[in-house]
């Protein structure tokens, strides 16, 4: 994704074709990151445009020293902890359950790993609760610390942590059966 600095100054002064076209480049990067935060495309949707707003209310604040595409992903992200945060008052209830596996058909689990594909991995990560998905995302996708995480989302390191572990292992038993259930066959 190239923005050229002219295209940034022309939106900053509300050119209107300039600020499409800024979102025609910008669409496909953002809404990836939108889909990582989000239940489903409609919502990601609803997410990209309130920080696409953001973000060309912003224009002014921006300094070009600053990779552009690095400046748009912080506000994004930013954007959709901020709707993370409203929505938080609604309880999740969270149950994992154990469940253990036959370890003697482990030797077929190679060939049937190679045969997961990553639209898989992604519907188990969209399958977690909201706060262990987007700490996971924030984690391992994003790169964010503990820390910065437990600020953005005003939770403890430790909670973080938690939420972080929980998501690993409920991928690992989504995986698991994945690969058990092909390896069955």
């Amino acid at each position: 994704m190239e923005v050229h600095p002219k295209l940034i100054a022309l939106c900053i002064r509300q050119d209107r074709k300039a600020e499409y076209e800024l979102y025609r480049i910008s669409y496909s990067y953002l809404m990836s990151i939108c889909m990582r935060y989000s239940r489903d495309r409609d919502s990601a949707s609803e997410s990209l445009n309130m920080g696409y707003m953001k973000i060309l209310s912003n224009l002014k604040s921006y300094k070009p020293e600053i990779p552009f595409k690095a400046w748009i992903r912080r506000i994004m992200i930013n954007t959709l902890i901020d709707e993370y945060r409203k929505n938080r008052r609604e309880s999740e209830r969270v149950k994992y359950v154990d469940q253990y596996f036959d370890t003697s058909t482990y030797s077929d689990v190679n060939e049937a790993l190679g045969r997961i594909d990553v639209q898989q991995i992604y519907e188990q990560i969209n399958k977690l609760p909201e706060a262990t998905k987007n700490v996971f995302n924030l984690f391992v996708i994003d790169g964010f610390s503990h820390k910065e995480i437990a600020e953005m989302l005003d939770i403890s390191e430790g909670t973080s942590k938690w939420h972080l572990n929980a998501a690993r292992q409920k991928l690992k038993e989504e995986i698991e059966n994945t690969v058990f259930s092909r390896v069955q066959r």
